[in-house]
């Protein structure tokens, strides 16, 4: 058994020396794990072209990119396949598939603010009709003047869209892509500030419910007015992370291919020479080959802390319910044990 184990491993490494020696793999993509519902382990995929360009291999690592469906299994959103396969259309020199890929991501986010928009003017009527103090009103006017920016926005692309027809070179059309990008980024850092400034409200009015139904010794805190804002409120902050998703695929695309070509990537790929794979020991692995890259939360310190409090001020609320059920199974034992 040994000797069969040993001449297997032989057997192996000379099927892949003799693969990149004759030149016949064009790249290795490494999944993450748990993408298969029978098996754990991250697999890798093997791609063979007969009309390469160069006798580079490819080696691209995906096990950062992924969609949690839930604790033990994960798959790619349509757009995260866009974006890996865009790696290699760039890799053979196919500029104009990712200027192609993020001119589509900009319409689709425009399209998903525009139809978020509609749910605006409603939750903010909802807003003031529960909400007091003028401080409340003022947040929910700066959301609706924020919404107004949106027309700015449509504006500048529709200029961006004449003038790229006028672009000679994917370089320009690059260049004002990037642009683009630079005046949306405002328009989602002014709605994140509003959004948070009035879930904090909601939650200070939340608050206060709260303790005037202790004092009345009441165990509903929450009516149903604020109810039905909160759960309008967190589905306008989905339709706003659904549309963002499009802009952060682009930011994510141009921070990594700035020049809209090719380029190793810490982490993502690597274009490596049959030299280096030789110095490899002709390993296949592509984590080997593109380095590993820590990636940040992308929080702020006061992101954080808001986020934090937020869970506090709910870990209270649970508390204080748990503390009231406590007293009342208490009650109910003794009662049924006749010890009352």
């Amino acid at each position: 058994m040994a000797n069969s184990a040993s001449d297997a491993r032989h057997s192996e490494a000379d099927i892949r020396k003799t693969l990149i020696e004759n030149d016949l793999i064009y790249g290795m993509l490494t999944l993450p794990s748990n993408m298969f519902y029978t098996v754990t382990l991250p697999a890798t995929l093997w791609f063979f072209d007969r009309a390469k360009q160069d006798d580079r291999i490819l080696f691209i690592d995906t096990r950062n990119i992924f969609n949690q469906i839930d604790r033990a299994h994960r798959e790619f959103s349509d757009e995260q396949i866009q974006n890996i396969a865009i790696i290699s259309h760039l890799h053979k020199g196919k500029k104009e598939k990712f200027i192609k890929l993020i001119d589509r991501y900009f319409e689709q986010g425009m399209e998903k603010l525009l139809e978020s928009k509609i749910q605006v003017k409603s939750i903010s009527e909802q807003l003031l009709e529960v909400l007091d103090g003028n401080d409340s009103k003022d947040t929910v006017f700066d959301l609706v003047k924020q919404w107004s920016d949106l027309k700015k926005l449509r504006t500048r692309h529709g200029e961006y869209l004449k003038k790229k027809g006028k672009q000679a070179s994917i370089e320009q059309i690059n260049k004002a892509q990037h642009a683009l990008r630079g005046d949306i980024e405002p328009f989602y850092d002014g709605l994140h500030q509003c959004l948070k400034r009035l879930d904090k409200t909601v939650r200070r009015h939340e608050k206060q419910l709260a303790e005037k139904a202790q004092k009345k010794g009441k165990r509903n805190a929450t009516d149903k007015q604020t109810r039905e804002l909160k759960t309008a409120l967190e589905a306008l902050h989905a339709e706003v992370k659904n549309a963002e998703n499009f802009y952060k695929h682009i930011q994510w695309l141009q921070e990594r291919f700035p020049l809209a070509k090719y380029e190793d990537v810490t982490g993502l790929c690597k274009s490596a020479t049959p030299q280096e794979v030789r110095e490899q020991d002709y390993s296949l692995n592509p984590g080997r080959y593109v380095g590993v890259v820590i990636e940040e939360d992308g929080k702020t310190e006061e992101e954080f802390v808001e986020e934090l409090l937020a869970m506090n001020q709910e870990l209270g609320s649970l508390n204080r319910e748990a503390r009231k059920l406590e007293k009342i199974i208490h009650r109910n034992v003794l009662k049924l044990t006749g010890e009352e």
